[in-house]
């Protein structure tokens, strides 16, 4: 219902309720259980710890996993060797991962319950006649609300008196400035920012009083909407998550086929069923990475713990990883961009000489500080922010406000009103009285009939007039929100303290402009991005030529952008937005549906879209969004509770490095992938190869579980700790759909055949050389161990794209530890006699070990001239 476009008396009837009186307490308690109580409602009850566990396996590669730990206890108990150890740590995997997703979103339902605790637990209506104290809970619709300044509103509803009411409205639709309300009719179709006739429920009243009607109460009000916008938006799926579902199919799908081929090739070579049977799903439970989802979340955990070091607190892991992906941030203004308190940045008056005329500069301040509401509570100054910038622009300026309103103090008023646009007060100084009037410049001027020129008071005529309003108009061009002063001075008290009294035959002193001013911090910040390749966009409730100024302050804004308004947009379809979004940098005085469909537009072009932001308002985006980031300081909690993470500082520069963490997060879980995939594929080539040869099995199920387990773990988890890369932020956001684009494909298939060759080759000389071609023990040994170590020399290889001589060796030590812990048990299962005889192996020789090691080292050479090729095809690419 379009509440704002109707006359009070049409409210009244349709609400059935009286102005004067109120509702009767019998109707109110009947619209009370019919309507329900005034509060946000939860949109799903909650799960049970128990549910949220168990569908942590909802997972196709999670299956798999539990799949291949029932095999590999499976092979345990037929081969009689008890070793259950493969299956205990699959199975311990899955379980910390299950605990670790269900503690990380322990807390995602923190959003509506923040929404919750923002109701007021009283408010005061007017019902029977009287005044009355309720429970904000308890209003319902047609209850006539009484608000001053300080109150929490705690119902949507149409104002019909306003005595200098002016409300704070941030939190709901971005507006940094305090809004002036007003009781007339308005146009039907407005933005929320625009209903000046309304209050809204989450926003607090700053100055003056006021009446209104309720007009919903509950889920009906705008912040109600936000709620439930917030309790239906769907959790999207992070681009890792998508990335490792498609790489745990592909690689279940390539297992079973693998199981499949090695079965029927033993069969046609007449081998026996049940142990080529066992020797295929030992192959396939190998061809499984199942440490990927505990690297991955440790990899993860490990980045959030360095980014909490740096004031970012990550509420879902993959967060971490998503961020690094970013292809565009849309950031709200107000708090975000800027500092969200208004700030003087001009004094303007007659003639050219006010930056020089410290005295001039002075009195206009003091002006300033006399027609002020402002309090000083200690070290803080307590106004609505125009007020409040005004205050502390005259301390800046010199001026004891204590002493100022000790010495000048003030004997009477006329407040500010919406119609007049204008505020005076009336002080003593000494035997004299002055009175001061401040308010909008185009107002003002027409009460003014001379001005301050040089030392002296001269005639206010029109040339001097338009020197003035070319003044304003140039503050105003540059988003500048400007207030002008003028005073009069009395030898008597006035005797009516009327604005048609004291609003006249003004002296004109000067203006002062003043904005919400950006961070500091936060044009280099969109610097940063810019580089690397990221989109900044800043959305806002505020309006275009204040988005705008800001914007291009920032750098976010270039001329040929283009600037949507919230009425623009409204009117778009989704295909004319998506259209839109590819060259619009700003858009301004959007409600928060707006948003949400902002987002989406960017995400349906297939980019993956970043959301800042600290308002109420900002909270179903900051969920829409592929990564939300709230801020922590000024934000509210309902930010927070929607967000993937949150900003502790509030300081925009902050998520530059958050970026850059993200972006070296995601390259080492490639590392972890793309060095598990190439150690796994080289222990099915060396299978297959050997049975499409004719060969006996190089490698028995036991031995191939056992190098699974070594070179699964430690390895992997130690890429996962590398160091970010320097060049991280001067490379574009990643554009591959998988994790295998930019060649890494490739580059697996080739390193698992060269490890799958290495393994060949040394059960071939130990087979023929030191077997003397009858048994196959010495072979086995010889291939068992060259496997293993090759993959673990192959860990060093995945560091960096680069030459591994452009790094530091000790840069990671913990990938050294994990060598040297792997080469020692790698080691002892082969010289140790009791373990020899479990894997089936014998101790080697100084020759054989010779032979191995020269084997196992041949990936360092190898990779490098790879990655020697690469880029050289690189260079011939950017070249042409």
């Amino acid at each position: 219902m379009d509440w704002w476009s109707m006359q009070v008396s049409q409210v009244e009837k349709r609400l059935q309720t009286n102005r004067e009186t109120g509702l009767q307490g019998g109707e109110a308690s009947k619209r009370l259980t019919l309507d329900g109580k005034n509060r946000l409602e939860q949109g799903e009850g909650k799960k049970s710890f128990f549910w949220k566990f168990l569908a942590q396996f909802n997972d196709f590669m999670i299956l798999l996993l539990i799949g291949a730990a029932v095999i590999s206890f499976a092979v345990s108990c037929w081969n009689g060797e008890k070793d259950f150890v493969d299956s205990a740590i699959i199975i311990a995997i899955v379980v910390l991962n299950a605990v670790l997703g269900v503690l990380q979103e322990s807390k995602a339902e923190k959003a509506l319950e923040a929404l919750k605790e923002l109701s007021a637990p009283k408010a005061r209506v007017l019902r029977n006649g009287t005044e009355q104290e309720i429970l904000a809970e308890d209003i319902v619709v047609g209850d006539i609300l009484l608000l001053s300044a300080g109150d929490y509103i705690c119902a949507d509803g149409r104002l019909f008196e306003s005595h200098g009411l002016k409300t704070e409205e941030s939190a709901i639709t971005g507006e940094s400035l305090a809004i002036e309300k007003e009781n007339g009719i308005l146009p039907e179709k407005l933005q929320i920012g625009d209903r000046k006739n309304m209050v809204l429920s989450g926003s607090y009243a700053m100055a003056g009083k006021g009446k209104a009607i309720v007009t919903a109460t509950g889920m009906d009000t705008e912040i109600g909407h936000i709620a439930d916008m917030l309790s239906r938006q769907e959790e999207n799926e992070t681009p890792l998550q998508k990335k490792l579902g498609e790489t745990g199919k592909l690689l279940g799908i390539g297992a079973l086929g693998i199981c499949g081929i090695i079965f029927i090739l033993g069969l046609l070579r007449k081998e026996e069923p049940f142990q080529m049977f066992m020797t295929s799903v030992s192959l396939a439970v190998a061809a499984i990475p199942e440490g990927l989802p505990a690297i991955v979340t440790i990899v993860l955990a490990i980045g959030m713990q360095r980014m909490s070091k740096k004031n970012t607190i990550i509420r879902r892991l993959p967060a971490v990883e998503t961020l690094g992906g970013a292809e565009v941030i849309c950031s709200d203004k107000t708090g975000t961009l800027t500092q969200n308190r208004m700030k003087v940045t001009k004094l303007a008056a007659l003639g050219k000489d006010l930056e020089k005329n410290e005295e001039k500069r002075r009195f206009i301040l003091t002006l300033f500080a006399l027609c002020n509401d402002a309090k000083r509570e200690g070290t803080r100054i307590i106004a609505e922010p125009t007020e409040k910038a005004l205050a502390e622009a005259a301390e800046e300026g010199g001026v004891s406000l204590k002493g100022l309103w000790q010495e000048m103090p003030r004997t009477g008023e006329v407040p500010f009103s919406s119609e007049r646009k204008l505020m005076t007060t009336v002080h003593q100084s000494g035997e004299k009285w002055i009175s001061v009037t401040k308010g909008a410049p185009d107002i003002l001027l027409e009460k003014c009939s001379r001005c301050l020129e040089g030392k002296g008071q001269v005639s206010f005529d029109n040339r001097r007039k338009s020197e003035v309003r070319l003044k304003n108009g140039e503050m105003a061009a540059n988003a500048l929100r400007v207030v002008a002063v003028a005073f009069r001075e009395w030898e008597e008290e006035p005797l009516f303290f009327t604005a048609e009294a004291l609003e006249q035959d003004l002296v004109f002193a000067g203006m002062a402009g003043m904005i919400d001013p950006p961070r500091p911090e936060a044009k280099e910040a969109v610097e940063t991005c810019k580089k690397a390749g990221i989109r900044p966009v800043m959305i806002t409730g505020d309006h275009a030529l204040t988005a705008q100024a800001i914007a291009a302050q920032l750098g976010i804004y270039e001329t040929g952008d283009r600037i949507i308004t919230g009425q623009e947009l409204e009117q778009m379809k989704e295909a004319e937005l998506s259209k839109a979004v590819e060259n619009c940098t700003v858009f301004a005085r959007v409600s928060p549906e707006h948003k949400v469909r902002i987002v989406k537009a960017f995400q349906k072009d297939g980019k993956v879209v970043a959301m800042t932001g600290d308002g109420v308002n900002d909270a179903p985006a900051l969920k829409a969004a592929d990564i939300g980031c709230a801020m922590g300081k000024n934000g509210t909690e309902v930010a927070k509770g929607a967000a993937d993470m949150v900003l502790m500082d509030d300081n925009f520069a902050t998520i530059v490095e958050a970026v850059r963490e993200g972006r070296g997060i995601y390259d080492n879980i490639r590392k972890a992938v793309h060095f598990l995939l190439s150690s796994n594929i080289g222990e099915i080539i060396t299978i297959f190869v050997a049975m499409v040869l004719g060969w006996a099995t190089p490698l028995l199920p036991i031995q191939l579980l056992w190098v699974n387990l070594v070179t699964d773990s430690l390895p992997a988890i130690a890429l996962g700790l590398d160091p970010v890369e320097k060049d991280s932020m001067e490379r574009q956001p990643r554009k591959d759909t998988s994790l295998f684009g930019g060649g890494m494909g490739s580059r697996i298939a080739v390193e698992g055949m060269m490890i799958g060759m290495l393994a060949l080759i040394a059960f071939g000389i130990g087979h023929i050389y030191f077997d003397g071609g009858k048994e196959y023990i010495t072979g086995r040994t010889m291939a068992f161990a060259v496997l293993s170590l090759s993959q673990l020399v192959h860990a060093f290889n995945m560091r960096t794209e680069h030459s591994l001589t452009q790094i530091s060796l000790g840069s990671n030590p913990f990938l050294v530890g994990a060598f040297a812990a792997g080469c020692f048990l790698q080691a002892g299962v082969i010289m140790a006699d009791p373990l020899a005889e479990i894997f089936k192996v014998c101790p080697l020789g100084w020759v054989e070990w010779l032979i191995v090691a020269g084997l196992a080292l041949v990936p360092l050479p190898v990779v490098e001239l790879e990655k020697w090729k690469d880029r050289l095809l690189q260079g011939n690419i950017t070249k042409n």
